[in-house]
């Protein structure tokens, strides 16, 4: 690499030393926060905290990433440890140039090679918020945290009661020097620091100014001068004090283990639960998903359903849930697809991309412009046509999602069931009871439904027939169940109930030349698709027979989930009134379709129910989706597994307190 080092436009500063920026890393960073010791006597499970000030190049988490590897590989003990790096950054490198000046590193440090590909693969569009990359076979999270630090860093949830979660062990103060970017060793951004770490927190850095050593002292923090890297002298290592104990050698300990679950239940096996239950598990968490019938047998089981965003103006993104779902979700769904290649099974997402026409819409077509072109586009009106295969209708006004595509339900399903964690049961719940010790799940199984049902275990209390009584016990539960949640607790907001039908038929090969080549957002949507092998499971229809769907009714206020032949027709009828040209291809009976109907959750503000019931330790909720459930729940359930364990979630405080299941606002209105 020799003098080729990236420089900040920005502060006009360089990313890394000049002498040896990997070794840098390591010593100032590493070394200075003690980390190949403190993460090598890790208890198992517990999770360790890193916060960075400048995500840059990314070179400190792929030297921390490094050294977990190799502390792994070599201490048994940390197979189910975790590392969480979180990262703020306010100038992101954009992918091309972070391509290119990881190339380098790649030549100089092949160490590094094998975790810049990955890197590079998951690297977030440049949109402001949260941005979780899970590399999960290594137990390792990384959030990038797009926007000001010191704005960032307050996002954070810590609950200021609890004193033993959500806190960072080490900083890595690694914004340019004061002289060049002030902003990075602002009063806010201590102000943060002191407010998220605790007692044996520890920070480095390679800067000795003034006004560092006076803030972090400020902050609680105890300084300490050690020999710098290079031909720099100096460089500081800090550790946080009691300050009501002045101590002239303070000790880093591992941080006690708060209390953790060892064994939960889930249940409502839709894609709610099925989100939950991997989230627990991936965590090293006991998981028994129950429900009365077979999983994704509600709301859940179409087969198809569209990845797409409900998209938003930019300078509203970083607090959009379904933006930055969505982000995550696609990167969530593409790790099992590979995991999929390997069982040579379906994919989980086909990538296909989508195209929204902009009939219901909450953004304009130059509020289109402000996304980065890889997220969404415009594309112009020859292309639109061309692309999806429509001829007559005018495409000036289009979204284009190229990373859209259909998600298969049950090769997610069957995925998320292979974790050798999760145990799926076919248990009609009736009650929910909590101890101060765990909680009780009764309910009975009926025998004359042959639903799939694994490991069942012959623990039944009483027999009646084909009535089996049983009771499950658990460390905590996590109700998924969308509308009959608020039967088995009344804490949970009555909710909106709107029955939605969804259509397909089998087109012939003429039809299929003229229909839509790519998935479509109009009043409604309409995708092709292949049926794979398991979607008869659920749903009519023939492995390798192309399909066509299109959909969904919108009634509201109906449970009711028998077909109803006016629907399909309902269907139709919106598909052609917003593209009239499909007029003369689609059938016009409609009465030999196929067809599924659902009851969707939602609540009058729109958002998901995630989080502790309120009054409870042990009865958790993720439910309410929406018509979104494949494009959320995956990091709802994100969300509520860092709650339950006391790590910090990858949404902001202030989304916590929207999607809380204990909101004054869902409660006051009952439906």
């Amino acid at each position: 690499m020799g003098n080729q080092v990236p420089i900040s436009g920005e502060f006009g500063d360089v990313y890394f030393s000049h002498a040896d920026g990997l070794a840098e890393s390591r010593h100032v960073f590493l070394n200075g926060n003690q980390l190949p010791e403190r993460l090598a006597i890790l208890a198992p499970y517990q999770c360790f905290t890193i916060a960075e000030l400048g995500f840059g190049t990314g070179l400190n988490f792929l030297a921390s990433w490094q050294l977990w590897q190799k502390l792994r590989a070599s201490h048994p003990h940390l197979r189910t440890a975790r590392l969480h790096f979180i990262s703020t950054e306010l100038h992101p490198i954009p992918l091309p140039d972070l391509t290119q000046i990881l190339s380098l590193w790649a030549q100089r440090a092949p160490e590094l090679a094998e975790l810049i590909e990955p890197l590079l693969a998951d690297y977030p569009p440049l949109i402001a918020g949260c941005h979780r990359l899970n590399f999960i076979s290594d137990n390792l999270t990384l959030d990038i945290w797009l926007g000001d630090a010191a704005h960032s860093l307050a996002k954070l949830h810590k609950n200021p009661d609890d004193q033993s979660t959500s806190h960072i062990d080490a900083w890595f103060l690694d914004g340019f020097a004061p002289s060049c970017n002030e902003s990075l060793w602002a009063d806010s951004i201590f102000t943060q620091i002191q407010r998220l770490s605790q007692r044996g927190t520890t920070a480095a850095t390679y800067s000795c100014a003034g006004i560092v050593k006076r803030d972090l002292q400020g902050s609680g923090f105890k300084i300490e001068k050690v020999a710098g890297f290079g031909r720099k002298r100096e460089m500081l290592t800090a550790v946080m004090v009691n300050a009501a104990i002045a101590e002239d050698n303070p000790s880093i300990e591992p941080q006690k283990i708060i209390y953790r679950p060892t064994h939960s239940v889930v249940i409502g096996a839709g894609v709610a639960g099925l989100m939950t239950a991997w989230s627990l598990a991936n965590r090293g968490i006991k998981v028994t998903l129950l429900d009365k019938d077979a999983p994704l047998s509600g709301a859940s089981g179409n087969p198809r359903a569209l990845l797409a965003p409900k998209m938003t103006p930019i300078h509203h993104v970083d607090e959009h849930l379904h933006t930055i779902s969505y982000l995550y979700t696609s990167r969530f769904y593409r790790y099992l697809n590979e995991q999929a290649a390997i069982y040579n099974t379906p994919p989980i997402l086909e990538t296909t991309g989508a195209l929204e026409l902009l009939v219901k819409s909450n953004v304009t077509i130059k509020e289109i412009c402000d996304y980065p072109n890889a997220m969404a586009t415009t594309l112009p009106n020859n292309q639109a046509k061309t692309i999806t295969g429509l001829s007559a209708l005018d495409l000036f006004e289009n979204l284009y999602l190229p990373k859209s595509g259909l998600v298969n339900p049950q090769a997610l399903k069957n995925e998320i069931l292979r974790h050798p964690l999760i145990t799926f049961k076919s248990l009609v719940v009736t009650q929910i009871d909590e101890t101060a010790d765990n909680v009780r799940i009764s309910g009975y199984i009926d025998k004359t439904n042959n639903v799939q049902d694994n490991n069942l275990n012959n623990d039944s209390n009483n027999k009646k027939s084909d009535i089996i009584i049983k009771t499950i016990e658990a460390d905590n539960v996590v109700i998924c169940a969308a509308y009959e949640g608020r039967k088995l607790d009344s804490r949970i907001a009555n909710c909106r109930t709107i029955r939605g039908q969804l259509s397909w038929f089998t087109p012939t090969i003429e039809q299929r030349a003229d229909l839509p080549k790519l998935p479509l957002k109009y009043s409604g949507y309409c995708a092709p698709f292949v049926a794979q092998s398991g979607d008869a499971t659920l749903n009519n229809m023939t492995e390798g027979q192309a399909q066509f769907l299109l959909g969904a009714s919108f009634i509201d206020t109906d449970k009711d989930t028998r077909i109803r032949s006016e629907e399909n027709q309902q269907n139709r009828d919106k598909l052609i009134a917003d593209i009239p040209e499909l007029d003369s291809i689609l059938p016009n009976d409609t009465g030999n379709w196929q067809a599924r109907a659902g009851i969707r959750t939602q609540t009058i503000d729109y958002h998901p129910l995630v989080g502790l019931l309120v009054g409870s330790q042990r009865i958790w909720t993720l439910s309410a989706m929406g018509a979104k459930g494949y494009a959320i729940a995956p990091l709802c359930a994100e969300t509520l597994g860092d709650m339950m364990l006391g790590t910090f979630p990858p949404l902001s405080a202030n989304m916590l307190t929207k999607i809380s299941p204990n909101r004054a606002r869902i409660h006051k209105n009952p439906i």
